[in-house]
């Protein structure tokens, strides 16, 4: 579940807020170890996804580098290249 948290931060371009949304979703659905709330649990659920990608951009806003911006598709290579070689 948890796999499809990338990281975000130092990225040109910056990262979208889909994909902050999406890392959010993920991180909710392993901490409540469900994909999908019952009715109940629907509006906890949902607020605690826009909560953490409201800090999640606050996060990815604040932070500093010196380093390079990383380039996606190399980074998307480097991720199917470690996916192959556990294959």
């Amino acid at each position: 579940m948890c796999r499809n948290i990338r990281t975000l931060h130092n990225f040109e371009p910056a990262a979208t807020s889909d994909e902050v949304h999406a890392a959010a979703l993920q991180y909710v659905r392993k901490i409540a170890g469900t994909t999908k709330p019952s009715q109940a649990n629907a509006e906890a659920f949902d607020a605690a996804v826009e909560e953490i990608a409201h800090t999640t951009q606050h996060l990815l806003d604040a932070l500093v580098t010196n380093a390079p911006p990383k380039n996606r598709e190399e980074e998307a290579e480097k991720r199917r290249a470690r996916f192959a070689a556990r294959a």
